[in-house]
């Protein structure tokens, strides 16, 4: 395995949360983290899509569902899920930390920010 293949099982998470929209006090609806880096990003229904733009920009493919429960892998590059193996902890944000998140970012509204 090279620091290349797309999924890095011993890299651990960025984070709890959205690295851009923590930065830029956004929010996301759901978490996605990069097989390969460990980037947390927001997914495609939040606003700002941070885990497809990680995708682009660094060319890592392969994400996981950074959700309580969920272990299922997506690949940007085949638009196909799949399974993959366990990465590194911790495999989801934390239990008491909301979706959409974070708590007190979150628009009254919000459910009309989505993207469909």
């Amino acid at each position: 395995m090279t620091s290349d293949d797309p999924i890095q099982p011993h890299v651990p998470p960025s984070g709890t949360g959205c690295v851009e929209c923590l930065d830029a006090g956004g929010w996301w609806f759901h978490l996605r983290r990069c097989a390969q880096c460990g980037h947390i990003g927001c997914c495609d229904s939040s606003p700002s899509q941070h885990a497809t733009a990680h995708w682009r920009e660094t060319g890592h493919p392969v994400v996981q569902s950074f959700e309580p429960g969920e272990d299922w892998f997506w690949d940007y590059s085949t638009e196909e899920a799949g399974n993959g193996p366990k990465l590194a902890p911790a495999d989801s944000h934390p239990l008491d930390q909301p979706a959409p998140g974070p708590a007190g970012a979150v628009p009254a509204d919000w459910k009309h920010h989505l993207n469909r």
